[in-house]
């Protein structure tokens, strides 16, 4: 089956990944292409049915106002061409709020068939994989993460025992999270599943290192030099699977768009490490990579996962670690996470978590002064983590998770709310 496609030629729009998603919820696989992408380029791509000429306030480069090359317009397809700010000539506005009528319009004019969804992605994407890998061997550094399980499955459908997982834990996972990594893919799933017990190996290197940047430079190190120990204990494995999504691709800069972050394909992988890369997601948005997890049948509660640092707790235990205080860290975040379920919060509220500084607070306990550490909640929702708003809970919610946080956890006599929206605050609070 051929997928139709429309190309989105970026003339310098903010739009792109907007309408790129909107063309794909219409059913019909969209991309995103540079604005001067050859003509006879664009006439190679496969089931491609029409163009969108996306014009926008970026579209002065080098001093420059730039435009697609004329042949686009030769090419006897389709073509929507969308200005800003006279950006292109048109007789259309800017994308409106809701662009779906325009789009779906002129997705009708192409006659193109609608065949853009996840089961169809699936099954041609065991096919490519199949055709990539052949008979080799696939390691994959196995989080927990949304975008890397979904990964292990997809690869698990394509090639089965030809894939090796390799999950580090450590230290710094929410709780429960190594053992549902076990439980769903070696014990449900029959993976290749190496489980490496670093604990302590992380947390002794991390001892008394208070700066957050030095920290997340220690744990991403750490995780390069366990990864790359138990890649030489195995044969014979010449690929290396990845998580990347399209957004790490469109994020890392286009010719009209600055970086957002730089995108890192293997994680800095050691250059003698050598691996042809498989990166099975790379053109999904992360709606898309939580859709395919679930027609790949892994649980809501690691397709549902949300959003959490490289770092993991590492950043949310303020300060020099201890452990100590990374289980209060683990032990509050897993009641909140259990209450906000409860309250039918999950997948409504965008990210919640605790975090545990590194002072104590006068409390009183069993008619005695103590001198413990306090929790503090953080609720935020935000489209694109570039701002947030801060989630108002109700008042017996947060008497619930506080009475069992003060009730639960050992050492902790206070519990906080974080109201900082972003900005000025970030998310994260290292």
């Amino acid at each position: 089956m051929t997928r139709s496609m429309i190309a989105i030629l970026d003339l310098g729009s903010t739009q792109n990944a907007r309408i790129a998603r909107e063309v794909r919820a219409l059913g019909v696989y969209s991309e995103i292409f540079a604005h001067d992408t050859d003509p006879a380029a664009l006439k190679q791509v496969q089931g491609l049915a029409g163009i969108i000429v996306n014009g926008g306030e970026n579209n002065i480069v080098d001093g420059e106002k730039i435009d697609v090359r004329p042949g686009v317009y030769e090419l006897g397809l389709p073509v929507l061409t969308v200005a800003h700010e006279g950006a292109h000539p048109s007789d259309l506005p800017a994308w409106p709020d809701d662009s779906k009528p325009i789009l779906d319009k002129f997705i009708a004019s192409t006659g193109c068939e609608r065949n853009w969804n996840m089961q169809n992605f699936i099954d041609a994407e065991v096919e490519l994989l199949r055709r990539q890998i052949g008979s080799r061997k696939v390691l994959l550094a196995l989080s927990g993460g949304v975008d890397s399980s979904v990964v292990a499955a997809l690869l698990l459908k394509a090639v089965g025992d030809r894939l090796t997982c390799v999950h580090v834990n450590h230290g710094l996972l929410r709780k429960g999270e190594p053992e549902q990594v076990i439980r769903v893919f070696r014990e449900q799933m029959g993976a290749n599943l190496i489980y490496v017990d670093a604990v302590d190996r992380f947390l002794d290197k991390l001892a008394g290192v208070s700066d957050p940047e030095q920290k997340r430079k220690i744990i991403g190190a750490e995780f390069i030099r366990v990864f790359e120990e138990e890649a030489r204990k195995l044969e014979g494995i010449e690929l290396l699977g990845q998580g990347t999504i399209y957004p790490d691709i469109l994020e890392s800069g286009t010719k009209t768009a600055k970086m957002v972050k730089s995108h890192h394909n293997v994680g800095g992988l050691p250059e003698d490490l050598k691996f042809e890369l498989v990166e099975p997601l790379k053109m999904l948005f992360k709606d898309e990579v939580r859709a395919c997890g679930r027609a790949l049948g892994l649980p809501e509660s690691m397709v549902d996962r949300q959003p959490f640092p490289g770092p993991g707790l590492g950043v949310r235990c303020l300060g020099a670690i201890t452990r100590d205080r990374l289980e209060m860290v683990r032990e509050s975040d897993a009641i909140l996470r259990e209450e906000f379920k409860n309250a039918g919060l999950q997948g409504k509220v965008w990210q919640y978590f605790t975090v545990v500084p590194d002072f104590k607070s006068t409390g009183v306990r069993n008619h005695a002064r103590a001198f413990e550490y306090p929790v503090i909640l953080r609720a935020v929702n935000t489209v694109d983590a570039m701002t947030a708003t801060i989630e108002e809970l109700s008042w017996p919610l947060m008497h619930k998770v506080t009475d069992r946080i003060l009730a639960e956890v050992p050492g902790v006599c206070r519990v906080l709310y974080d109201l900082s929206p972003k900005p000025v605050a970030t998310i994260e609070w290292e």
